[in-house]
């Protein structure tokens, strides 16, 4: 349904002079602001291990094939960065990103180092690369500041049910407005 919904364009991939009718893949549509920030429609959801868009649909619309919608209404574009990871995929990764000079895995070594805001909200914290300033800056190491992002990405949100019908014949429409 979803690609089905993006409209066709003519495109010349081999330069011939000679398009082929392809799917405009480019075609985006997103959220309003005000339907972004209305409440009602939306329930918040912490993700468990392995689950998966698919699994997500499956269980809140019974179709897996509308995992799209979970996926715009979180604006996840990248389903392998912009979608937490299973544990064993994440130790893979920082063991892959995180190598020391020796080509060994260094996930404890400093991402950064952080200060606590003094003003406004003092929960939130600043991240500082100079110690000379800050010198009781917590440090943040490369496991910790991974798994942070993780925790961020694990809360989504999720459409109530009995908006999926509207939220469809929405997209569709959008989708139709125009061919740029």
């Amino acid at each position: 349904m979803y690609f089905n919904s993006m409209p066709k364009i003519y495109y010349d991939s081999a330069g011939t002079g000679q398009p082929k009718i392809v799917t405009n893949l480019m075609r985006r549509v997103g959220l309003r602001t005000k339907v972004k920030t209305n409440t009602m429609l939306f329930d918040t959801y912490s993700l468990r291990e392995g689950e998966t868009p698919e699994i997500i649909a499956h269980k809140l619309y019974g179709d897996p094939e509308l995992h799209w919608i979970i996926m715009l209404v979180n604006n996840i574009i990248d389903r392998y960065h912009d979608w937490p990871m299973s544990t064993n995929q994440f130790n893979s990764y920082l063991n892959q990103k995180y190598v020391d000079a020796d080509g060994n895995p260094n996930t404890s070594g400093v991402h950064h180092y952080e200060i606590n805001q003094t003003s406004g909200d003092t929960k939130v914290t600043i991240e500082v690369t100079d110690l000379t300033n800050y010198p009781n800056a917590l440090t943040v190491t490369n496991y910790e500041y991974e798994q942070r992002r993780q925790d961020r990405i694990r809360e989504i949100r999720l459409l109530d049910p009995q908006y999926k019908d509207i939220f469809i014949d929405e997209y569709k429409n959008l989708m139709k407005e125009s061919n740029v």
